[in-house]
């Protein structure tokens, strides 16, 4: 049995990482936290919560007072670090909460599991996983090979440069100190409960509501899409047999670029109109509620600054060291992913009042179409 901290446990991937570590190892003990900003939401793991099956705290990462009161009393085995802030779009608008977060929170946690695992006398028997993303590797052009471990770091956005800070931090740990650590740099994820600011859920839920789906540039930049169901299972296996000290790729092999993703959506959501008659009166304002494709609500608009033109991930190591290898075909994945959100429209109508609707006007009214 161990004692898990799980922070950033109540976001898109930490929750997700929650239900599956619940499920593999029933017995461990697992201690969420969560500063509970605007991507963070509860609703899943509310039963967990209720019927004590794990502990939920809503703390911020930086009060080290907090992380030392937790690690003293719950004596902490495993740390799982998924708190960060993560979306580009923001860090480009207000850079300074991304390195409050990434960089400051991730200092302030390496120095707290330090400290309580020497005094404790456990370091040995303990584990830190860092959880990052491939943007700290830059862009790729067409041609060029996949992302490896050793690839060097070039960052292009104040989000990226963030987690490549918290990256290194993370290193200098483990050889300064001899922190038990490891690290994982992910691809793009999708799945459920991911917040609609991100790029498949925000064209589900506009195309639903027969809204525009704005598409930065021409729509080339390619990404590879990995279902956050793979990742989870990369992560446990990761943070438990991992070698200490070593960086693990995760990537899912679906190479797409956002003009086809887009293309996808809209094409699954046609079919699932044509074939399902409950749905136009729920979403009268989507274009296939009238039997025309969501297609015609594309539009082509400013690009973003700094925006990374592709990124792939060769995940060779995690399989051969690991054996874990993603199961979730892209598009079966997008499907199960767009049924979820037709299934789930009182979660993302919470979700998307307010404060995100504030976030989406700001963020795409001065862009124009190109």
């Amino acid at each position: 049995m161990q004692s898990v901290l799980i922070t950033g446990g109540a976001g898109f991937i930490g929750q997700n990482l929650v239900h599956a570590w619940r499920a593999a190892e029933p017995s461990d003990r697992l201690v969420i936290v969560d500063a509970m900003t605007y991507a963070a939401n509860l609703r899943s793991l509310e039963p967990l919560i209720a019927d004590r099956s794990i502990s939920f705290v809503k703390g911020d990462i930086k009060d080290a007072a907090l992380m030392r009161r937790l690690f003293d009393e719950h004596k902490f085995t495993r740390v799982a670090h998924l708190a960060a802030e993560s979306h580009v779009d923001r860090s480009i608008a207000d850079p300074e909460a991304f390195l409050q977060t990434n960089v400051l929170g991730t200092f302030t946690l390496l120095k707290t599991a330090l400290e309580a695992w020497l005094a404790a006398g456990t370091i040995e028997h303990s584990r830190f996983l860092h959880v990052s993303t491939d943007e700290v590797y830059g862009s790729l052009g067409p041609s060029d090979p996949a992302f490896l471990e050793s690839s060097p770091y070039r960052p292009n956005s104040p989000y990226a440069a963030s987690k490549a800070a918290s990256d290194h931090l993370v290193r200098a740990y483990v050889e300064t100190y001899g922190l038990p650590a490891l690290i994982t740099n992910c691809s793009n994820n999708y799945g459920s409960y991911q917040h609609p600011e991100k790029l498949i859920p925000l064209m589900i839920i506009h195309a639903l509501e027969g809204k525009p789906l704005p598409i930065y540039g021409d729509g080339s930049n390619v990404r590879d899409w990995l279902h956050v169901s793979d990742h989870c299972a990369a992560l446990m296996a990761v943070i438990e047999r991992g070698r200490l000290g070593e960086t693990y790729n995760v990537g899912g092999g679906n190479e797409r670029n956002n003009r086809d993703v887009v293309g996808l959506i809209c094409d699954a959501l046609d079919r699932a109109f044509a074939t399902d008659a409950s749905l136009a009166p729920r979403f009268p304002s989507c274009p296939a509620a009238s039997g025309k494709s969501c297609r015609s609500l594309i539009s082509f608009v400013t690009d973003r600054p700094g925006h990374d033109h592709r990124y792939a991930i060769d995940a060779t190591k995690l399989a051969r060291e690991l054996g874990n290898r993603c199961s979730v075909n892209f598009e079966d994945g997008l499907g199960q992913t767009i049924n979820w959100y037709l299934d789930h429209e009182d979660w993302w109508r919470e979700v998307t009042s307010g404060a995100y609707k504030a976030w989406i006007d700001k963020n795409y009214s001065f862009r124009i179409a190109v």
